[in-house]
């Protein structure tokens, strides 16, 4: 059999809405024009995501011949007291800055919105659109849209020149409004839009520009809960950088770019989305929706007790095959990233090796025994100022890795992969914080250098994980749990000071999979294809790199070797 092709566009089969999916503006013209049916006055209340089209929305809506319409955006604070008042959350760091605890209404004066509550009272008939940013603010209308975009496409947006949302800074770089938007805009949004996701009568569906798609709030729902009872994988994104490699273009099939391709995020709730297929008709939308609306079937109440509407796995591949080292780094230890950034837990990781290729494939792990702070930094800041590079296998382990060793990286570990190691991340999801103190003097794909960050860095260090500690904690840590007539399972990690635990699966035939009361996120690490099966769920199959989420809701499944053929899955859980 040839190898079978990696899916970069999967969907998600729903059950009992065909022809549910409008699309285009006509078709979602109709279904509006539906819902205002049998009223003197409709109020069309259209909140948007920020960096959803408003112009195409309204473009979308005007032919409804509409009686008044009230754009919210201009009910908002001006824009440079919006950037004063959110300028400590973003602070002066080119990549950090702290979670914001506010909330949308805080740039909503009441007057303004009382002063458009009377606007609509004054109109006697017709529809009347209060559409943009922050339109739920304003009343929650006869009938309740939601503009709806995925995180992956606002990044494409800022990177084609967007602007964030009622900001008086223009022309910043792509990662300064990625910034804006994980501290400050998207918190905002998240928060509205689980508000308004049990009660919004249409979904709208902006994330491919020019071709919207509808559906309505009763089956987006019902998609949403069908989803988080079986197994499922969620959209995959690719991105090129200045160390990546090639694996993933040869073995994805990935369109040609003039580049490489480093990261993949396939499995990151927060940042990938899922299609939705209503019966041919499809809608993307972003995974964290399934989050924020079905958290205890998809996390599990134990899961769900801890977090909240949080996804606490994240499974993504960095690509070196053929490339460069990642930069050297490590992550903030707890109390560090809650002190200084406002988040609850922080990026505990591993790095599992799905393949290497080339010559001598490594990984850089702890601090050398004997390694001095003082000198490690001397050298360090020396680098960063021009003067000799930092000579990182002076002070940092550097140790030969092979396919399936699986590198633990509890937070306060310095570390990164060398060249020529595909590697499957498994890691807690804060995926931002990471601290990079030397990045072998290159500049990144923009022509410019990457941002070092050596005070943070040198302050999270763990200096007692040296040489003797990290064999003995963090590499070959791999032991039996079962073997018997199914196969083989067993536990590959993670450290104790982890949340999750993996679990290697090996078997030709069918292994049973207990629960224990967590999500499980799981990829094909060996073999062609396996299938999931499960008293509550059609058989799902998972190809070759594939991630997919088994949601708590599924039950106890089974992994299947439909050829009988040896395959290897690895699967995450939250500890208990």
């Amino acid at each position: 059999m040839s190898q079978l092709s990696y899916r970069q566009f999967p969907t998600i089969a729903i059950e009992g809405f065909p022809n549910a999916v409008h699309t285009g503006a006509q078709a979602i013209r109709e279904q509006a024009v539906a819902l205002c049916r049998g009223r003197e006055r409709t109020v069309i209340t259209a909140e948007c995501y920020p960096g959803a089209d408003q112009e195409e929305l309204l473009a979308l809506l005007e032919p409804l011949g509409l009686a008044a319409v009230i754009h919210s955006d201009e009910l908002a604070l001006p824009p440079e007291e919006i950037d004063g008042a959110i300028a400590r959350d973003l602070t002066e760091d080119p990549v950090f800055g702290i979670l914001t605890t506010r909330r949308l209404e805080e740039f909503f004066p009441e007057a303004n919105l009382d002063s458009s509550r009377s606007r609509i009272e004054a109109v006697p008939r017709g529809i009347v659109l209060v559409y943009g940013v922050g339109a739920s603010l304003v009343c929650r209308g006869d009938v309740l849209l939601l503009a709806d975009v995925t995180r992956w496409e606002l990044q494409l947006r800022f990177r084609r020149g967007m602007d964030n949302w009622r900001t008086a800074r223009r022309g910043l770089s792509q990662r300064e409004k990625y910034k804006r938007g994980y501290f400050a805009e998207w918190r905002w949004a998240d928060r509205v839009k689980d508000r308004l996701l049990p009660e919004m009568d249409l979904y709208l569906d902006m994330t491919a520009e020019g071709r919207p798609a509808a559906v309505s709030g009763g089956a987006y729902r019902a998609a949403l809960e069908q989803a988080a009872g079986k197994p499922f994988r969620m959209v995959p994104y690719f991105d090129p950088g200045v160390w990546g490699g090639d694996w993933m273009k040869t073995h994805f099939d990935l369109p040609e770019n003039g580049s490489n391709y480093a990261w993949s995020f396939d499995g990151v709730p927060e940042e990938n989305s899922l299609l939705l297929d209503f019966g041919g008709g499809t809608v993307q939308t972003p995974a964290l929706n399934l989050v924020l609306s079905q958290p205890r079937r998809l996390l599990g109440e134990r899961v769900h007790a801890r977090y909240g509407k949080e996804f606490p796995i994240r499974f993504d591949m960095l690509d070196t095959i053929h490339g460069q080292n990642l930069s050297l780094q490590v992550h903030p230890l707890t109390e560090y990233i809650q002190e200084h950034f406002n988040m609850r837990y922080t990026q505990d990781e591993s790095y599992y090796i799905l393949d290497t290729e080339g010559e001598d494939p490594c990984v850089y792990l702890g601090v050398k025994t004997g390694a001095d702070p003082q000198e490690m930094r001397s050298a360090l800041e020396e680098a960063q100022a021009g003067g000799r590079p930092f000579p990182a296998e002076d002070f940092v382990n550097r140790l030969p890795v092979k396919k399936h060793d699986h590198v633990l990286i509890p937070a306060g570990t310095v570390h990164c992969s060398g060249a020529n190691t595909m590697v499957l991340e498994i890691s807690a999801t804060p995926y931002i914080f990471t601290f990079k103190m030397w990045d072998w003097g290159r500049l990144d794909l923009d022509g410019k250098p990457r941002p070092i960050h050596l005070d943070h860095g040198l302050a999270n260090i763990q200096w007692d994980r040296d040489t003797q500690w990290v064999q003995e904690n963090l590499v070959h840590q791999a032991s039996q749990v079962y073997r018997g007539e199914y196969g083989l399972v067993e536990r590959t990690g993670l450290q104790e000071r982890e949340p999750l635990d993996t679990f290697r699966v090996s078997t030709a035939g069918e292994m049973p999979i207990a629960r224990s009361g967590s999500v499980h996120v799981l990829n094909l690490v060996e073999g062609q294809r396996v299938l999931l099966t499960g008293g509550d769920f059609p058989p799902f199959e998972l190809r070759y790199a594939e991630t997919c989420v088994v949601p708590e809701a599924a039950g106890d499944y089974h992994i299947v070797s439909p050829d009988g053929k040896p395959v290897q899955v690895i699967i995450a859980c939250v500890r208990k």
